[in-house]
């Protein structure tokens, strides 16, 4: 079973825009959209560039090297839903966003 693990204060990550975190070796791109939080990988599917930097708008994150559209809140791109990236469930407890990590 996985844990959910401490990623970051819920204040580092404000309304409309995304960070990433190291948990567990892996890079996770963080989200508020809206009041809510999601956790996705944080590597373009395309080239690896980082999600957790890209554009945020509403809920579609576009990688700032090729453009590449990416759904936040299930890591499908937008242009092949079967593709994509994985997400992870999250929680905020205590305005600390944790992440579960298999």
């Amino acid at each position: 079973m996985a844990d959910f693990v401490e990623a970051i204060g819920l204040d580092r990550i404000p309304p409309g825009k995304g960070t990433t975190v190291t948990i567990a070796n892996k890079s996770i791109a963080l989200f508020n959209v809206d009041g809510q939080i999601y956790a996705i990988d944080d590597a373009c599917p395309h080239a690896g560039s980082s999600l957790g930097w890209g554009k945020l708008d509403g809920k579609i994150v576009t990688c700032r090297t090729h453009g590449l559209k990416v759904n936040v809140t299930t890591g499908c791109m937008m242009t092949s839903p079967d593709l994509g990236v994985t997400s992870y469930p999250v929680q905020v407890i205590n305005e600390i966003v944790r992440v579960e990590i298999p």
